[in-house]
Parts: C-alpha cells; sequence; structure tokens
C-alpha cells in the first residue's frame, strides 16, 4: 500500500522487499505480479539520509523544535551539523 501511495505521487520507493512479501507474490503465480524495483545504490544513499537525521534527533532542542522562528531552527540545525562534523574529523585527537 505504500508503494502504491507513493507511485501514485510520482515517488520512486527505494526500500528492498521484504521476504515475506515475496513468498507472498511468488504463492500467487502470475497473478503476484513482477517484483518492484530495487536500486542498491539508490538505497545506500537513503540509508545515509537517515542515519543523519537520527543523529540530529539527539539534539533535543531540534527533535522538539522548541524554536519558533524558523531562522533559530535554522541556526540550531546549522550547529547541530557542525558539531556532528566535529565529532566524527579524523583531524581531532
Amino acid at each position: 500500500s505504500t508503494r502504491r501511495a507513493l507511485r501514485k505521487r510520482g515517488i520512486t520507493f527505494t526500500s528492498p522487499e521484504k521476504k515475506d512479501h515475496t513468498a507472498h507474490r511468488l504463492r500467487k503465480g502470475h497473478r503476484g505480479g513482477r517484483p518492484p524495483v530495487f536500486d542498491a545504490e539508490a538505497y545506500k544513499g537513503r540509508n545515509v539520509v537517515e542515519r543523519c537525521f537520527n543523529r540530529l534527533k539527539q539534539f533535543r532542542a531540534l527533535a522538539t523544535r522548541y524554536t519558533k522562528r524558523a531562522a533559530f531552527y535554522r541556526t540550531e540545525l546549522t550547529l547541530a551539523a557542525i558539531i556532528l562534523w566535529l565529532r566524527d574529523s579524523p583531524d581531532t585527537a
């Protein structure tokens, strides 16, 4: 249902098909349709973005959005990104 809803909006769904969905589709035979297209490279990129969002959610003010103005929120987001970048920088010892 998710794939169908996204397809109606012209959005490509980049997630692998679950094993139970594959088995159900194969049990249906020719009425099961063809397997959905899966692009592994696009999925890798999606995974990186999702992990970045999860790391940004560790900053409580960003996760709950205490600030009302967009400019302040954008500033908090920039500061959080800089902090994450500096934490992961291999140059710092």
